[in-house]
Parts: structure tokens; C-alpha cells; sequence
């Protein structure tokens, strides 16, 4: 379908688009070529950054947080005893990409990536285990990402596996609001909702033509009495403008990119029948499936989005969202406000990355790899420098981060549990079978736990679960053989004890200081010894550094 372009606005906002820069932030200089590692690219401009801003960077983390960090970003939980003491031991010059590599080839990761992408696609929305499924086998094959993003916002002529996908609209579909700003903060990076009653105040960028036009895509789709998608044969979307007159909004993309949609003489008749038609379905169950509509409005939405003079949002805002899932802040934050007054912090490493992606059919994986291998990604989230902390947006040091509510959960149950069951040879399909029972043993658990978001901090009722609940002595203080505090008991030694716990639990040795304190405590109670022992996994299981990503 033909695309035209808005005057003014469009080329003002592609031009600020593709020359955004920060004042001071021109590291033109030997900038890398296509051809170049991703990790090489991304310290590339990171570091010449920092040294513009003459900033000295946090080093490495140490060994037992960068196996931690990699882990729980790549696999979705926390190491095993066995992986943390293979890592611990092997030789550093190749130990990180060697992980990678086995992580990324994992089960592990397409739970995890499947668990990521559903948290950020139906995050407020009724769980749909069937769009679960999807999203699972996509992430198993890393399917692009334009791939799936047609999946599930045309959802059409999908293959039975693949008809899942349309929950993500379907879930919303009685709302053209809904759909409206959640594809457009979610897939784009741009909360345009500001932008409905009255040109944004604050951003020249998005006026209420971009809003309508963008809804216009959507305001056709509508739910059948099956509770499937389905869209209207006909409608046009009206808006007043805060001058008081009347626009019939065009079908327009973010860009100003506008589709056409083609002349069709139709009766007064025809049209009656075509709205007959809408209406069984909508109200009839058993109505027959309706003929499809000649012009599909989301379909073309997709077409024009990802055209190479439109991608650039796109690509853009997946780039962003796994930068900030990585590293713990967007390139561009808050990261549904990519517009021309919110640049990136590094806007040639934002250039070449989303470039890279568009290049390589949005390989997620792909990216994912190249960001985790990067020095940058690597660094200690422990700033012992004499200057004041560095700003986020320079990545001069690691950020901690929190878990995601099933990231905890899994993460939890291997650390209470006995480091036996997770011996370092266990083959790959019992493997398997072990990750999917994690799976589904975290649900429950994970239910409880409230998603993280900006400025998280460790809610009332989270803090009363950990501390008065039943539940977490059933589930992860039981001292069977299976369980971690059973597997304490049977070891002789206290320091021997202490040292297991702290491996299990943190993935690391405790610190000469931590050692002495917790077989003081343990001494210190000889009439109470195994109940002292499981106050000491209660303790360590509940703490801060249990809680977050290092």
C-alpha cells in the first residue's frame, strides 16, 4: 500500500530521529563498521563517553556476581553450587563467553525469554497459558521479532500453533485506547496518549493527528461472540482538535507515514449487509465464520511500521527495553518516551544497534549475546571510588536490579534446595525436566510477588510473606532430604555448614566476617541447634542479596 508523508512534522521528526545527539556527545571519531562484534561496538561508545565525561569506571565484578548477573539474565534464576564452583575455578580468559554460549543454548533461556516477553505483553492482562505456549516456542526457535510483532498485531492467516498470539490484542480489543497506547508504548517506545485531547504540550513531536491516526489502525478490530479478532468492513475515526473543528483522522503511522485506503463503490445495501454481518458475529456464537474484509487496516499497520523509512521506532524500542532489562537503565529512559527531547544517552551506539538488529531479521538472541559480553555489561555494581556516583546513563558501573517475580520464585526453590539435586553431570534431558519443574512449582509463589517497576522497593505485603508466612516453611525451609536445610544437617562441621548455605544461597564463600558471625550464632544456640540452622537459611533467603540482581 502506497505511504505519503505529512509535511512539516513528518520530516521534522525523521530528521531529529536520525541526528539525535546529546551537546558534547560526538564520538564520530573511528566509528565502528557494521562488520564489527556487538560487545566491541557497545564498549566502543560507552567508554569514549565516560572518557569525554572523564569518568573512571567500576572494574569487573568479581567472579561469583558475574556468574550470579549472567544467570539470572540469561536462565532466569540463580546458578546451581555446581556452576558457580565450575565458573569460580575455571581460567578467566574465555570463562564469560564459554558461559554464555552454555547459557544461551540452555532450555533455561527460552523459559526465561518467554517469561520476560510475557510480562511485558500481558502484564496487567488475564493470564492465557495457550499465549504462553506461543510465546515459549518462539522464544525455543528465536523467531524474529518482526515476525511475532506480525503475528500478533495482524494475526492473520496464522497457522494453528501460531493463533495465540492474537491474545495480545484480543486482550484488549473492546478498547481502542487500550490497544492504541499499549502497541504504541510497548512495540514503540512512545506513549502517545498525551497527545488525544490536544497536541502534546510538552513534545512538538506527537499532535493529535499522530494519536488518531494511529488509532485509526485499530478502531475497526473488534471481538466476536467466539472471542476471537476480527475487523469491521468499514469505519473512519473522528476527532475534534482543541480550536473546535471537526478532522476525519488518516490512517497514520508515528513517522507521519500515511496509508491510503483504496476507493470501493459499495451500495447502501452492500454496506447494510457488510454491518448485519459485524453484528451476528459479535452477538451469535454459532454464526458462521464472516467473509474477510477486502482492506485490513492492522495489517497495513505492520507494512508501514516496519518499512525501512519507518523502522527506526521499531527497532528502536527492542533495542532499548533489553538495554534497560541488561543493564538496569534505557539508553533512552524512561523508556516510552522516545521523542526528539529525550535523546539517547549514546545516540550512535542507539544508531548502530537498532541498524544491526534491522540487519540481522531482529535476531533477539543475537542481541542479547552482545550486550551480556560487553565490558560494560560486566562491571561491578560496587562503586568504591572517592567521586560521587556516576549518573545511570553513563553505565560506568553495574546497577542492581530486582528480580522479576518468577526469576525469584525459581530462584528460591534452588536455593533451598540441596545442592545434590543439581549434580554438575546431570544429564541434559534430566536437565530439561528439572528447569520445566521449576517452572511450574514457581507459580504459585510468583503470583504473590509484585512486579518491579521504576524505583522498586520491596513491598509491605512481600516483607510480611517472607517474615510471618506459613508458607515459606512449608516450601522452602522443610528439612527432607531434598531441601537445602536437610542437607545442612548432615554435614558435621558449622563452618562447613555456613560455607554450603553461602554457596547455595548467594552463589559465593561468606567473607571472614560473615563466616565467624554465623558460627557464632549457630554456637551460641546448642540446645536449639537444627532450629538455629534454619533461622540462618530463613535469614539468608530473605536478605537483600537474595532479592536482586548483582
Amino acid at each position: 500500500m502506497p505511504t505519503a508523508l505529512l509535511p512539516a512534522a513528518a520530516a521534522a521528526l525523521l530528521t531529529a530521529i536520525a541526528a539525535i545527539a546529546l551537546p558534547g556527545a560526538s564520538l564520530h571519531a573511528a566509528e565502528p563498521g557494521a562488520d564489527r562484534p556487538i560487545e566491541e561496538v557497545i564498549d566502543h561508545y560507552i567508554d569514549a563517553r565516560l572518557a569525554e565525561e572523564e569518568v573512571q569506571p567500576a572494574p569487573t565484578a568479581e567472579a561469583a556476581a558475574l556468574i550470579r548477573r549472567l544467570t539470572l539474565d540469561l536462565a532466569g534464576r540463580i546458578p546451581t553450587v555446581a556452576e558457580a564452583t565450575a565458573f569460580a575455578a575455571s581460567a578467566e580468559d574465555g570463562r564469560v563467553a564459554e558461559a554464555v554460549e552454555r547459557l544461551l543454548a540452555s532450555p533455561d533461556f527460552a523459559w526465561h525469554q518467554r517469561n520476560w516477553l510475557d510480562g511485558l505483553l500481558l502484564a496487567d492482562k488475564r493470564s492465557d497459558g495457550k499465549f504462553r505456549e506461543y510465546l515459549l516456542e518462539a522464544a525455543r526457535e528465536n523467531r524474529p521479532w518482526d515476525v511475532m510483532f506480525r503475528e500478533m498485531v495482524s494475526a492473520e492467516d496464522l497457522p494453528e500453533d501460531r493463533q495465540p498470539a492474537a491474545a495480545f490484542l484480543r486482550e484488549r480489543a473492546r478498547n481502542v485506547d487500550d490497544m492504541t497506547n499499549d502497541t504504541s508504548q510497548l512495540f514503540f517506545g512512545v506513549s502517545i496518549n498525551c497527545a488525544k485531547c490536544h497536541d502534546h504540550p510538552l513534545v512538538g513531536d506527537w499532535l493529535q493527528d499522530h494519536y488518531y491516526g494511529f488509532a485509526s489502525f485499530f478502531d475497526r478490530t473488534y471481538l466476536t461472540k467466539k472471542n476471537t479478532l476480527a475487523e469491521k468492513y468499514s469505519g473512519e475515526v473522528k476527532f475534534k482538535t482543541t480550536a473546535g473543528e471537526e478532522k476525519v483522522a488518516r490512517l497514520m503511522f508515528l513517522t507521519g507515514a500515511v496509508v491510503e485506503e483504496p476507493a470501493i463503490e459499495k451500495t447502501a445495501e452492500e454496506r447494510k449487509k457488510e454491518d448485519q454481518i459485524v453484528q451476528q458475529q459479535m452477538k451469535d456464537d454459532k454464526a458462521p465464520a464472516a467473509p474477510k474484509p477486502e482492506f485490513s487496516p492492522r495489517t497495513q499497520f505492520v507494512n508501514v511500521s516496519l518499512a525501512e523509512e519507518n523502522n527506526q521506532f521499531f527497532a528502536r524500542s527492542i533495542v532499548n527495553r533489553l538495554w534497560a532489562r541488561l543493564t538496569g537503565y534505557g539508553l533512552v529512559h524512561p523508556l516510552d518516551q522516545m521523542h526528539s527531547a529525550n535523546p539517547p544517552s549514546h545516540p550512535e551506539l542507539m544508531d548502530w544497534l537498532a541498524r544491526d538488529l534491522v540487519s540481522h531479521n531482529y535476531d533477539l538472541k543475537r542481541l542479547i549475546r552482545g550486550i551480556v559480553l560487553s565490558r560494560t555489561y560486566a562491571r561491578s555494581a560496587e562503586w568504591t571510588a572517592e567521586s560521587d556516583l556516576p549518573g545511570p546513563h553513563l553505565f560506568a558501573v553495574g546497577r542492581t536490579r530486582p528480580m522479576s517475580p518468577r526469576q525469584y520464585a525459581i530462584s528460591l526453590l534452588i536455593a533451598s534446595s540441596s545442592p545434590q539435586q543439581f549434580p554438575a553431570d546431570m544429564p541434559a534431558e534430566d536437565w530439561r525436566k528439572k528447569r520445566e519443574q521449576l517452572e511450574n512449582a514457581a507459580n504459585g509463589f510468583a503470583s504473590l510477588i509484585e512486579r518491579p517497576g521504576e524505583n522498586f522497593q520491596v513491598s509491605v505485603d512481600e516483607a510480611l510473606l517472607l517474615s510471618n508466612s506459613d508458607r515459606i516453611e512449608r516450601e522452602f525451609l522443610r528439612d527432607s532430604g531434598d531441601r537445602l536445610v536437610g542437607y545442612l544437617k548432615t554435614l558435621s562441621e558449622p563452618e562447613l555448614r555456613v560455607q554450603e548455605a553461602f554457596l547455595s544461597i548467594f552463589s559465593r564463600p561468606p567473607a571472614e566476617e560473615e563466616l565467624a558471625a554465623m558460627k557464632d550464632y549457630l554456637a551460641s544456640r546448642p540446645d536449639r541447634a537444627d532450629a538455629a540452622l534454619t533461622q540462618v537459611v530463613w535469614a539468608m533467603l530473605s536478605s537483600p542479596e537474595m532479592r536482586f540482581v548483582p
